[in-house]
């Protein structure tokens, strides 16, 4: 199966921020679509692993920032390639702003942010969906929303040429050397798991 069909799906790719007293923290996400309007609720989905992911279980709120095509690939880094776990993402980076949710928003390279209170959660095995009752929402530009497509084509960097042996992880391009890659691998950059993984040919 060629699972880079997936990254056809005319998905967008978010920062989702919460807090929890005095910590901050984000990562990256790329599903997010609004489920109904009256009252007007969105969904999201979240990997277990990923730090935010318990914090807002925890305190049942969030904000999303909507990255557009402005963004440099070192926002995906940033918030997609560190756990917040043992690091502060936000410890210089000031380009925020906090919501009266008392959550930050990223105010550069996003057009748009959401403030938004869970009002259920299903368990997905790796991930958790979120249904959330929107209750704050702005539009900061026009620039347009980056997909994961344009993502893949015009941010990430292409792979550096390699005489290494073994699997290439498609996210964030990290080289497991060894011949076979076990079912259950987890990339311990992004923490895909190995399904995201092809061969180096």
């Amino acid at each position: 199966m060629d699972t880079r069909a997936l990254f056809k799906i005319g998905y967008g790719l978010y920062v989702l921020t919460a807090n929890d007293g005095d910590k901050d923290n984000g990562c990256i996400i790329n599903t997010v679509m609004q489920v109904t309007s009256d009252p007007c609720q969105i969904a999201i989905a979240v990997n277990k692993r990923n730090f935010t992911c318990g914090m807002v279980q925890k305190t049942r709120k969030f904000n999303l920032s909507v990255l557009s095509e402005s963004a440099k690939f070192d926002v995906f880094e940033h918030f997609g390639y560190h756990s917040g776990r043992d690091s502060d993402k936000f410890a210089e980076f000031y380009e925020t702003k906090r919501t009266p949710n008392g959550v930050l928003y990223i105010t550069q390279n996003t057009n748009s942010y959401m403030s938004a209170f869970v009002q259920q959660e299903i368990d997905l095995g790796t991930h958790v969906l979120f249904i959330a009752q929107l209750v704050e929402a702005e539009v900061l530009n026009d620039v347009p929303t980056v997909t994961y497509d344009f993502y893949q084509k015009n941010i990430k960097p292409r792979p550096e040429q390699t005489n290494k042996k073994g699997w290439r992880c498609k996210i964030c391009g990290f080289i497991y050397e060894h011949e076979v890659l076990p079912p259950d691998y987890i990339c311990p950059i992004c923490k895909h798991g190995a399904v995201d993984f092809e061969r180096i040919v």
